[in-house]
């Protein structure tokens, strides 16, 4: 791409009208920037555009959950549509997701101009040279058949949009890791096919007002590899706060209020999870930008926003694209580097506490009192105002653990090894039953989430304890190595306390379930027994008694405790199933 910017910088409206003629206008156009393309408007433009130029193909990567296609194009002026062609040549590959959630489609009808006007050549928007881009209109079809005016209530525009979920009643913004639903397992499989060296995913936020057009997310608080974020933070980020400065569009960190609504209590950043998009990438050694327009923002500057804060990253990875790519393949050697694996690995962070100052462009407002609901009810106004604000920024690592050699997965979990497979993780097999020491993580205590999440009943607190012990390894169990480039991913999805681990999902609640049991009468006896040849177990017994008034009046738990206690436990009740050499 040659000079990207340079003239549509100053002319962005300009720059739709010349192509009438050439190629229709898009329903963003021809709507006055009011409208966005549904879904079979979607699937017909996308076809419009690889119909109207050769170095655009139109392909299907997959199926829905209600079985409707996930459209892909892919832009390639060497007209590869290949990812190890394109690798072979040096090309950087960025892929940009648009409509994970239908009802924020700026980056739809964004991407739709900008290939558009890439085939046309308009504004010395050109088709790039070292680029390969996969560009996912809709990953949420599903969403966007639910086509309604009323799907978006905090949001101006557009007239009509699609609904957040898929047909599962999913967001697949919290599925990449888990990859509960048949898009995200589709769309893993184009990650990992691709293996882009850059990702871009947008949206449409929600909270409070202010004057920023856009907020980003980018993994710059420390969970990448440091020369990544050194790149991100002092080569990417100032190139395009600047030309998004002269385009006209504010941008800022995608951040959370410490009160919500209310900016005067002060920002907080965080580590992003690899449930979401740009937390998956990160653990993927891949840069992930997240786009979040700013949801008061009428559709046109929405778009806009969306259109120059891609245009001008497309920019900036053309003329870098060797060093973005040595940096991908330096960060991915790492994670088999020992001297690297035999430090302790951070799996969790917090926000540390001590903040400093930054200057927000908000909105004035007020804070009252309900009198309808008795809570705060923030009223924004028009009038622009700068605050000071405290942004707490410093993310620290709260939990670590020790990189083993290998994971160990047992056939009966099977479906556990093949979403690894999906995430790019390499697996060997063993190929006999063997009774070997291996490391085990052993659960108790555990307390699970009242209601579901995303269709999963989360594990919320336990404590564990990590030991040594003979197990059987059964024959056809996965065998996974942990020098391989996908170690972060590996660990975030098998480590129990990773935020966003397989365990903390659920996947294993089954192991902390008594499936044998004593009756009350059996145990009445055998408990005097213990007691018995045990005073000490005696003593035990009475404390619990004396400080928990429900076990004393539930005589099940009681006459259970004793068999805990026994030889007839099971124990394999709280064994992770999973274990570690």
């Amino acid at each position: 791409m040659k000079n990207i910017l340079i003239a549509i910088g100053l002319c962005f409206s300009i720059s739709f009208s010349f192509s009438q003629d050439i190629f229709p206008k898009t329903v963003y156009e021809a709507s006055d920037f009011k409208k966005s393309h549904n879904y079979e408007q979607t699937i017909e433009y996308s076809k419009k555009l690889a119909e109207a130029s050769e170095f655009i193909e139109y392909k299907v990567f997959g199926k829905s959950s209600l079985g409707y296609d996930l459209p892909l194009l892919i832009l390639d002026k060497d007209k590869d549509f290949n990812p190890e062609l394109s690798k072979k040549k040096g090309k950087a590959i960025v892929l940009i997701e648009a409509s994970i959630h239908p009802g924020e489609p700026d980056g739809k009808d964004a991407g739709f101009l900008l290939l558009r006007d890439m085939i046309l050549e308009k504004n010395d928007i050109t088709i790039p040279d070292n680029i390969v881009v996969l560009f996912i209109p809709v990953l949420n079809p599903d969403g966007d058949k639910r086509w309604s005016a009323f799907n978006r209530i905090n949001q101006n525009g557009p007239v009509e949009m699609g609904f957040r979920t898929n047909g599962q009643n999913l967001n697949l913004n919290r599925d990449f890791l888990k990859a509960d639903s048949p898009e995200m397992k589709h769309w893993l499989k184009l990650f990992t096919n691709w293996l882009p060296d850059f990702f871009i995913d947008c949206h449409t936020t929600d909270g409070a007002d202010y004057q920023y057009s856009l907020t980003y997310g980018l993994e710059i608080y420390g969970n990448m590899e440091t020369e990544l974020t050194k790149w991100q933070k002092e080569k990417y980020l100032p190139f395009v706060e600047k030309k998004m400065k002269e385009a006209g569009h504010l941008i800022f960190p995608y951040v959370m209020f410490t009160r919500w609504h209310d900016p005067r209590s002060g920002l907080r950043s965080w580590v992003g999870s690899p449930a979401l998009s740009e937390g998956y990438t990160a653990v993927q050694n891949r840069i992930g930008l997240l786009i979040e327009t700013h949801m008061l923002k009428d559709y046109k500057t929405r778009v806009e926003a969306t259109y120059f804060m891609i245009s001008n990253t497309l920019n900036y990875l053309e003329e870098n694209q060797k060093e973005i790519i040595e940096l991908n393949k330096n960060a991915d050697a790492k994670c088999i580097d020992e001297t690297y694996r035999k430090q302790p690995f951070p799996i969790a962070y917090k926000t540390g506490e001590t903040p400093n100052k930054v200057e927000f462009l908000g909105k004035s407002y007020s804070t009252d009192s309900s009198e309808l609901t008795g809570g705060n009810w923030f009223r924004y106004s028009n009038k622009n105002e700068t605050f000071l604000l405290d942004f707490y920024g410093t993310q620290i690592p709260e939990k670590f653990v020790e990189i083993p050699e290998y994971y160990v997965i047992p056939p009966s979990y099977s479906h556990i090894t093949e979403i690894l497979k999906l995430h790019g993780v390499k697996v060997d097999y063993t190929k006999e039953e063997k009774q070997v020491e291996t490391g085990v993580y052993r659960f108790s205590n555990v307390e699970l989430d009242i209601n579901s999440f995303e269709g999963r009943q989360r594990v919320t607190k336990f404590e564990m304890e990590k030991s040594v012990e003979k197990q059987v390894i059964p024959a056809g169990s996965a065998l996974i190595s942990t020098k391989q480039r996908t170690l972060m991913l590996i660990l975030h999805a098998l480590e129990p306390e990773a935020p966003s681990s397989f365990f903390s999902w659920g996947f294993f609640n089954s192991i902390f379930e008594q499936k044998e049991y004593a009756e009350t009468y059996v145990m009445e006896k055998m408990a005097r027994e213990m007691i018995e040849k045990d005073p000490e177990l005696k003593r035990e017994f009475e404390e619990k008694r004396k400080n928990e008034p429900e076990f004393v009046a539930n005589q099940w738990a009681q006459t259970n405790w004793f068999y805990e206690r026994t030889v007839y436990k099971d124990l394999n009740k709280g064994l992770y199933p999973i274990f570690f050499l």
